[in-house]
């Protein structure tokens, strides 16, 4: 088979002959110079576009000891998910008890 088809010729592969043929028309070939190249300007960077839930939670070193409250920011939609990592990121902080305050949307 032909590596290099002309587009009459892949239109007659896939549809079929037409009952009123017409004279295969060569497409011109046409090439890019480096003066009509598209140079696409930068952007940039926008804010998160990734939904952010934010996970208060009130934190202690030692059972009934002093309270802290430890603020911490998901991108995830899953409200279980977040308070994971909210829990987790107050275990590497060294906390040992702690009480979810509350997750809202930002």
């Amino acid at each position: 088979m032909k590596e290099n088809l002309s587009e009459e010729e892949m239109r007659q592969a896939l549809f079929g002959t037409e009952s009123n043929e017409s004279v295969p028309c060569e497409a011109p070939v046409s090439s890019v110079t480096s003066d009509q190249q598209h140079v696409s300007k930068s952007r940039k960077a926008s804010a998160s576009l990734s939904p952010t839930l934010r996970v208060t939670l009130r934190v202690t070193r030692e059972f009934e000891g002093d309270a802290e409250q430890l603020i911490y920011d998901a991108n995830t939609l899953s409200t279980l998910i977040a308070e994971q990592e909210a829990k987790a990121e107050a275990k590497k902080k060294k906390f040992k008890y702690f009480e979810l305050v509350s997750i809202k949307p930002i």
